[in-house]
């Protein structure tokens, strides 16, 4: 059941700056620590004379907010005293998935020692014995409280309640963009949404749109310049049809506009019809392709003239998705085709094969066909030299492209072939790099492709438009309309119906299926944007409940973390940063939606056995309050969810 009491008020977005930073973390996962631990107070901690003192480590502009960084940094400089003969060693810093184990642990020992002993190294024993060395030789840091080493060497860390305490409270003071992850990249292309001219924008474009903005929001929080692109459908043997269809019908194109040509999909399946059934028809289409192709102005104002009916269409399901994105369609590439194609010619790389010319792949049955045996050019041919102007003209270091897992073969055939080109590195994981990110179909209740009872598939618009209004009915029938403003009912059912299908799509790793339901996505309980945008209303009412000025507690107050929830709460504020470079480096926006639902869960279990108003901790407990309110904020800005406010 959506919950009836929610309503906006909302506050300008912050616009992500545009900064450089560093490289990309290449830290892993590892497995649990073992029993048997070795326990020693931070105070005891032996320090090695060839390590430095990094007390003040949390001011380093690099790694500020990112904890697992600032770790990592430490145990990085132990190691350079633990093995000063083995350069450039990484630390192995994951967060501890035991809490009683530690907050973070430090997993190089067993790996250190295998490569110590296949060198006939026998200064250590075993893991253990390298472990121990590796916390001996940590350096004097006020983030931690104490260390400890079990089983094969691992090293587990508990941070220190003051440091995280005062992390999170300098966080509330400087702003959660502090917080932000620095990535090794400084320019990235996303190509998303990706429709086709004359086509209306169905749920199939979903998932695109919505993992594509998610991505490139992920990305510019963490100061990636990132170039929106819309790579639409905009160029090709169709327009030849359309715009014959479109001449029959309106001699006069300039008076061509939506109104005239009313559905644009059933236009174009009208015009598809004539083509199939119509030889006459068809011979004039395909004469119009080489017209258009050849710039005849009659033809090229058509053209014009039907993709800006488009466009309009496509914008007003961006403008309700809040999305914003860069046409350059496959129109803008087809003048650079002819010099790619023959570049690759002279480099060897396209031969002729049955009338077509292609490039043959190692690891493929098929071919890549670059022209068609007519002449003409094709998808690879366009994705070629996008990919060739993107890194050459745009200069981008990371391109990712949002598709269905249907089109995964195709683009690594293209990227296969820009890296036999010398377009590409090799070796994995070095830039400039191209990364495909998959997603899986939007199903029905039947279990098969989301459609309406008349098999048509789902126009998205309908859609969009539904989830407000079932939101909109709900908050209505509960008489919100007697207390609300016109105005904030309408932003209310729009904020929660939009974010309603944006998390149930996010919230699923990308690759699956996931079955679309309107009951599920509106629901109040459970894993749905619906809850969790209460749970930031309830914080936000909490706050203001206070009667005190957050900002001047923020100046004035202490933040402590002493009860075991507030201490769990603020840990997983804490892992923000690290939380969404994970996610922006997988391409994976469900790692981020899971943060969020369990820092909702954590904050409900703080404020469950935590009295906040009246208590002797409730200016601390306030300012932990905000801090989860500014956390969840982000999140849902890193999402595209529009937060509410007022319960």
């Amino acid at each position: 059941m959506l919950c009836s009491s929610i309503a906006l008020l909302l506050p300008p977005a912050s616009s992500p700056s545009l900064l450089s930073f560093r490289r990309l973390s290449r830290l892993r996962s590892s497995p649990l620590p073992a029993a048997g631990l070795l326990r020693v107070s931070s105070r005891a901690l032996a320090f090695s004379a060839r390590t430095e003192s990094i007390s003040t480590m949390a001011n380093d502009e690099e790694n500020v907010g990112n904890v697992k960084r600032l770790i990592a940094k430490v145990f990085e400089l132990s190691l350079q005293a633990t093995v000063p003969e083995e350069a450039d060693v990484e630390p192995i810093v994951a967060a501890s998935t035991v809490g009683r184990f530690g907050d973070y642990q430090c997993n190089n020992a067993m790996g250190l020692f295998s490569k110590l002993k296949g060198k006939g190294g026998g200064q250590f024993k075993g893991p253990p014995a390298v472990g121990q060395a590796i916390m001996k030789n940590l350096p004097r840091t006020e983030m931690i409280e104490s260390c400890s080493v079990a089983g094969p060497g691992f090293v587990n860390v508990v941070l220190s309640n003051k440091w995280m305490s005062k992390s999170i409270q300098k966080m509330l003071l400087d702003g959660i963009d502090t917080w932000a992850p620095k990535l090794s990249i400084k320019r990235a292309v996303v190509d998303f949404s990706s429709p086709n001219i004359a086509k209306e924008m169905h749920v199939g474009h979903l998932r695109s749109t919505i993992i594509g903005d998610t991505i490139a929001r992920m990305l510019e929080f963490s100061h990636v310049d990132v170039l929106r692109r819309n790579h639409v459908g905009d160029w090709g043997t169709q327009f030849g049809m359309l715009i014959e269809h479109l001449f029959e019908k309106f001699p006069n194109i300039e008076a061509v506009n939506e109104t005239a040509i009313g559905d644009l999909q059933a236009f174009y399946k009208a015009s598809k019809q004539r083509f199939d059934d119509d030889s006459e028809f068809k011979e004039r289409a395909q004469k119009a392709v080489v017209r258009l192709q050849g710039g005849e102005k009659r033809y090229r104002d058509a053209w014009a003239q039907i993709c800006a009916i488009s466009r309009r269409e496509f914008d007003s399901v961006y403008d309700r998705l809040k999305v914003e994105i860069e046409e350059k369609g496959e129109s803008f590439y087809n003048p650079f085709i002819p010099s790619v194609i023959e570049g690759l010619t002279n480099q060897g790389l396209v031969e002729e094969s049955e009338g077509a010319r292609v490039i043959f792949l190692e690891g493929f049955n098929i071919p890549l066909i670059v022209v068609k045996s007519d002449g003409g050019y094709n998808y690879a041919s366009t994705d070629l030299t996008a990919l060739w102007y993107r890194l050459n003209e745009e200069k981008v270091e990371w391109i990712i492209y949002v598709t269905d897992v249907g089109q995964q073969q195709h683009f690594e055939m293209v990227f296969k072939a820009a890296k036999i080109a010398g377009w590409l590195p090799t070796e994995a994981n070095k830039y400039p790099r191209t990364s495909h990110v998959g997603f899986g179909l939007v199903l029905g209740e039947d279990g098969k492709r989301f459609r309406t009872r008349s098999t048509e598939v789902v126009r998205l618009v309908d859609l969009l438009d539904e989830a407000k209004s079932r939101s909109k009915a709900v908050l209505e029938e509960r008489e919100k309309d007697k207390d609300w403003t016109k105005e904030e009912i309408d932003q209310t059912a729009e904020a929660v119906g939009y974010g309603a299908v944006k998390y149930a799509d996010l919230k699923n790793n990308r690759l699956t299926n996931y079955t679309f339901n309107f009951d599920q996505m509106l629901n109040d309980k459970g894993n749905t944007a619906v809850y969790l945008l209460y749970a930031h209303a309830r914080i936000c009412s909490i706050i203001r409940k206070s009667g005190k000025d957050v900002e001047e507690l923020k100046k004035t107050g202490v933040l402590s973390l002493e009860h075991q929830d507030e201490r769990v709460l603020g840990l997983h504020l804490l892992r923000f940063s690290e939380i969404v470079e994970e996610a922006c480096t997988n391409l994976l926006p469900n790692i981020l939606c899971e943060y969020l639902y369990n820092l909702s869960e954590n904050f409900s279990k703080f404020y469950s056995n935590c009295q906040v108003i009246g208590s002797a901790e409730e200016t601390s407990r306030l300012l932990l309050c905000e801090a989860t309110a500014m956390v969840m904020r982000k999140c849902f800005f890193l999402l595209g969810i529009t937060p509410v406010y007022k319960i």
